[in-house]
């Protein structure tokens, strides 16, 4: 028979404030407050606490409380700045706006509290088969956490590892398998003793472990290589402009102050710069086409209609009886009419109102609405060679549903180009959640990524994560720089994700915790019978 699952003498009272410390820890790992920056070694050690709790647990029950408890503590340590958006400039009474973000936070914690208590449950008998099973569990936490109810995945635990050992296998399995991998380690980590100093196996298998990681970067360096040696030229870098209004969001939809001082700012700018293409966020023009003074968008279509300057500009789209879009408007010379693209993935609360909730959106202060939805992977902006996919806001957290972008790799992106306005949250850790998580697209598709933001952060990604060009946050300014498109191959994240979405990993999350569960006890019965 298995060796019984270890169990503390009893349940200390001290594990529940150790699992809320460590929860908030795991939220400080993907952007260190002070530095912004993530770290990914801190999220290992706080996952670690947890799974010592877990593998110590009097019960399943306990099991899913701590469980919860950390989970609730990471997300709403994670997104607290949503309080921001609802009281500071949506008007929503303080303790609305603070219960608000602990609901979300706890529901979402729910998924996670499920697959502790499985886990527990589960009573896996060796280290090696807890691991692979809380691996599995949690990344199966993780993609439901990430799809269901239009998903939510900001502050998954794989993007501290943006950068890190594990950040060369983004190209391979994405974030939410980085996550899985993660929670493999923590477990590992978690069981570790002080006899394992001492033992041959230990250090083996930190050996393999290490190698393995070694391989993985040195497998995504010749990857790289090689596409850049077997492709052919690649066009010149494309110039930019990136406009940042910083305007200020309690202003921004106001006819009297934000509307006129946006109009004027991004008009003068689009009509003068001179940069091979200039972009400007999302909402950058405020109003509908049809609530603009005439010849405003005139002026500016005329402006790209001859030489070779090009632009993206986000705005309002449609009508009552057509529907309304979040959209980008593109314009380029020699082009038959302009360029049209339309937010996919709205924003739940934000851009449509689910059912039963209209009464907590009639609470704030915020120019809500129901909006129409865009379709998947509609056409690229083609310019200077280069073929441009534009998302707005959070659309890029979404990895899969950018993937669909490269069912023909003939005809797949270069160049991502995000527009967003998260001038919502004030000047918070979000800006540099939201940078992160840009950061990990280009890891897992190995193409740059532009971001032009009415506050921050406006920047410059290339293919390797790393962040080129940066304008300072909360100024009001133009980012001068370049990019690189990159074609090329695609990465087989982008490969699988394109065809089949996120289903492999759902598929392998299952799996492992059959295998690593059914095996040892089918083993166990054929040795007692």
């Amino acid at each position: 028979m298995p060796a019984p699952f270890p169990q503390a003498p009893r349940a200390a009272a001290w594990q529940w404030p150790l699992a809320l410390g460590a929860g908030l820890a795991q939220a400080a790992s993907l952007a260190l407050p002070g530095s912004g920056q993530p770290a990914w070694w801190l999220q290992l050690a706080s996952l670690a606490v947890l799974a010592r709790l877990l593998r110590h647990g009097a019960s399943w029950r306990r099991a899913s409380g701590l469980g919860w408890l950390f989970a609730t503590a990471w997300l709403a340590g994670t997104f607290w700045w949503l309080f921001i958006s609802m009281h500071t400039y949506g008007g929503l009474a303080a303790p609305l706006a603070v219960a608000a973000v602990l609901a979300l936070a706890a529901f979402l914690g729910s998924y996670y509290a499920a697959i502790c208590g499985i886990f527990l449950a589960l009573r896996p008998s060796g280290r090696a088969q807890a691991a692979i099973i809380f691996g599995a569990l949690w990344m199966l936490a993780e993609l439901a956490r990430g799809i269901w109810w239009t998903g939510f995945p900001w502050g998954a635990g794989g993007y501290a590892h943006v950068e890190g050992p594990l950040a060369a296998l983004a190209r391979a399995i994405g974030v939410y398998g980085i996550s899985g991998v993660a929670a493999v380690l923590a477990m590992l980590l978690g069981q570790a003793r002080g006899s394992d100093l001492r033992s041959a196996r230990a250090w083996a298998l930190a050996l393999v472990l290490a190698v393995l990681g070694a391989g993985a970067a040195w497998q995504r360096h010749c990857a790289v290589e090689q596409c850049q040696a077997s492709t052919e030229p690649p066009a010149p870098p494309l110039p930019l402009a990136l406009l940042q209004g910083n305007i200020p969001q309690d202003e921004k939809f106001q006819p009297g102050s934000g509307v006129p001082m946006a109009l004027q700012w991004y008009g003068d700018r689009l009509t003068s710069l001179t940069g091979a293409l200039v972009v400007a966020p999302e909402t950058a023009v405020p109003l509908l086409p049809q609530q603009l003074s005439p010849g405003y968008l005139d002026a500016i279509g005329q402006h790209f209609a001859s030489g070779d300057r090009a632009a993206l500009l986000g705005m309002p789209l449609g009508s009552l009886d057509s529907g309304y879009t979040n959209s980008v408007v593109g314009f380029q010379p020699g082009a038959a009419g302009t360029y049209r693209y339309d937010k996919h993935h709205l924003v739940p609360f934000g851009e449509f109102i689910p059912p039963f909730f209209r009464w907590f959106t009639e609470r704030m202060d915020i120019p809500l609405g129901d909006f129409s939805r865009g379709g998947l992977a509609q056409p690229h902006f083609e310019w200077r060679g280069e073929r441009i996919a534009p998302n707005i806001c959070y659309e890029d957290l979404f990895g899969e549903e950018l993937a669909a972008h490269f069912r023909d790799p003939a005809t797949a992106p270069t160049v991502f180009v995000n527009l967003s306005n998260i001038g919502w949250f004030g000047n918070t850790l979000a800006i540099d959640q939201h940078l992160t998580i840009s950061r990990m697209r280009t890891l897992e598709f190995e193409r740059p990524m532009v971001r032009a933001t009415n506050t921050g952060a406006t920047a410059i990604i290339d293919h390797r994560g790393v962040v080129t060009h940066q304008l300072e946050r909360h100024v009001r300014g133009i980012l001068k720089g370049q990019v690189q498109g990159r074609g090329g191959p695609a990465t087989p994240y982008a490969a699988w994700a394109a065809r089949w979405g996120l289903w492999p990993l759902w598929i392998l999350g299952v799996l492992g915790v059959l295998a690593a569960w059914v095996g040892p006890r089918r083993n166990a019965r054929n040795h007692t019978g």
